[in-house]
């Protein structure tokens, strides 16, 4: 958890800043607020990091790729083509807002391939919600040509991925609408908090309103405000944002620590017969914060969880089993089972999901194991965390007769 392993002086002070005023509610009371923005200011540090021409901050990243997918105007009954490997809240948005996921195949980016997107296209396919995953990014050239000819909107979900890149240009910006995560466990935290982008000042404008219960930010008087849209309640305190903001000045520092540590560690374990990584569709535009080891076959990585759980080595995910982050254990959303009817209950699902064949994602992720970054590491405690991993790998992998 790079973020929280620098909380210090400047986080303090961006909060004291806040308190200094009394104003947490990040629009409007200009007199007593004493020129104190921090939802803004946190809002320009991720601009400055990813080039994106317009950023708003919301309440968590999960808030940020709903506003990414309604903003690109995604609603009910678009079919909407989805990785079966995400966090949950990049499925849940699809469904809240109306809409149909269409799950589809990754590749060894841990991302969706273009082949899987391409396959999973139907007359009704309106939109692909791309995550990138663990930090990397997708085959985007692949992707996006897949897209273009298919004349698909394309909604990233980098909330894994903030300050990742693809040939010079940023996750999360090379659709109508990106969407990054602060919350308690990515590179940078703002405890709770997600960053919306967009180059495309209409998007950006309809995101503003609907995060705001549809306001639309003119004026001095937030009880005389139009309301363009209908929205909800997705804004970020300034308490948040302005943790957001120290903590996303200090990403330059973290990536650069989490990549060096992620490269020693790389050349320590590739040298294991049997191990490789996962895949980055640019090797030059990692953010660093995972390694993302790929063991043999399904079992092979079963047995290694085993031996790490044995002798406590921690710090890992071993995804396959994951409650939140693959399809195996999305019962809730195999079965449908919600708190009120969605529109997917009365439009009809468009795939089994209760029977999905998606043979090349279950045996990527059946071989993944990822170890979370540490940017405060030493050499020293990378060294010792690649042995420990090293010879957990070689016991479960030794031939049962040797």
């Amino acid at each position: 958890m790079p973020g929280t392993e620098l909380f210090g002086a400047e986080e303090r002070k961006e909060i004291e800043d806040v308190l200094s005023t009394g104003i947490m509610f990040r629009f409007n009371h200009d007199a007593q607020r004493n020129n104190i923005w921090k939802a803004k200011d946190f809002e320009e540090e991720a601009r400055k990091i990813t080039n994106a021409k317009y950023a708003l901050a919301v309440s968590n990243g999960s808030a940020a790729i709903m506003a990414a997918l309604a903003a690109s105007g995604i609603g009910t009954g678009d079919e909407v083509i989805c990785p079966p490997f995400t966090y949950i809240a990049t499925v849940e948005a699809v469904l809240l807002l109306g809409a149909l996921p269409v799950f589809a195949e990754i590749d060894e980016t841990l991302c969706l391939s273009a082949d899987g997107i391409k396959k999973a296209i139907t007359s009704k396919t309106k939109a692909v919600c791309l995550v990138h995953m663990c930090g990397g990014n997708a085959n985007m050239d692949e992707i996006l040509k897949v897209v273009n000819e298919n004349k698909l909107i394309l909604v990233e979900d980098a909330g894994q991925a903030f300050a990742a890149s693809y040939k010079g240009t940023y996750t999360g910006l090379f659709g109508k609408a990106g969407a990054y995560s602060f919350d308690f466990f990515k590179i940078a935290t703002a405890g709770e908090g997600g960053i919306f982008v967009t180059n495309d000042e209409t998007v950006y404008k309809l995101a503003d309103n609907f995060c705001d219960h549809g306001h639309d930010h003119l004026g001095s008087n937030r009880g005389m405000e139009n309301h363009p849209v209908i929205g909800f309640n997705f804004r970020i305190s300034e308490l948040h944002a302005a943790v957001g903001a120290a903590q996303t000045r200090k990403v330059p520092q973290i990536k650069a620590a989490n990549i060096k540590h992620k490269a020693l560690l790389q050349s320590i374990l590739g040298k294991i017969e049997g191990v490789t990584f996962a895949k980055l569709g640019d090797d030059n535009g990692d953010s660093g914060t995972f390694l993302n080891l790929m063991l043999p076959d399904t079992e092979a990585a079963k047995r290694v969880v085993a031996e790490m759980n044995t002798v406590g080595v921690g710090g890992f995910n071993y995804w396959y089993t994951n409650m939140y982050h693959f399809i195996n254990q999305w019962e809730h959303i195999k079965e449908l089972k919600t708190a009120s009817k969605l529109p997917i209950e009365l439009l009809g699902a468009p795939q089994d999901y209760k029977n999905l064949h998606l043979p090349k994602t279950q045996e990527v992720v059946g071989r993944l194991i990822s170890f979370g970054i540490r940017c405060t590491w030493t050499q020293e405690e990378v060294e010792a965390l690649a042995n420990k991993i090293a010879a957990c790998i070689k016991k479960a992998l030794m031939p049962v007769n040797a």
